[in-house]
């Protein structure tokens, strides 16, 4: 648990876009201009036990919005560089962590992503992993996909979903 966190909101072309970090490290993040609603999806260990600040001028969140800048001005890799951190069981974690090699452009199946993620029969599990992810764009869960190549569902929406990874495949 930290003392505090702070929020960042930037715009985007898929709306207002905030990012709850603790010292440049993201904890929730997503297409919402409340960070009230980002922060209830924290892990309650990494929830800061004092209030949220305000981050809309630097440092440390710089480098995280200059990387939500550069994501959308066609570097979709920029994101990559910007440490995360969740709270989930052993297996959600390692399959957040697999998401991230995911790269741009390229998709997987909820199938291919749980054997990516150590084991194959965890399907649900793997779904289970997109759908808790709070640090949506640092941990691309947009990147997975139903078996049959239909977006599946996304927390924002499959309208930014959709756009995402068109945006992607174009960089």
């Amino acid at each position: 648990m930290t003392a505090t966190a702070a929020s960042l909101t930037t715009t985007t072309p898929n709306g207002p876009f905030t990012v709850i970090h603790d010292d440049g490290t993201v904890l929730a993040s997503g297409w919402t201009d409340d960070p009230g609603y980002l922060m209830a999806l924290v892990n309650p260990r990494l929830r800061p036990v004092d209030e949220l600040v305000s981050d809309q001028s630097g440092h440390p969140g710089q480098a995280i919005l200059d990387a939500i800048t550069a994501y959308y001005d066609g570097e979709p890799g920029a994101v990559e560089e910007i440490a995360v951190e969740q709270g989930g069981g052993p297996f959600i974690e390692q399959a957040w962590k697999v998401l991230r090699t995911v790269s741009p452009g390229e998709t997987r199946t909820y199938t291919a992503f749980a054997e990516m993620a150590g084991n194959a029969q965890a399907v649900r599990a793997a779904a289970r992993a997109c759908a808790t992810n709070a640090a949506a764009l640092f941990v691309p869960c947009h990147r997975i996909l139903r078996t049959d190549g239909s977006l599946g569902g996304f927390r924002y929406g499959l309208e930014i979903k959709r756009w995402l990874l068109d945006h992607e495949a174009v960089g």
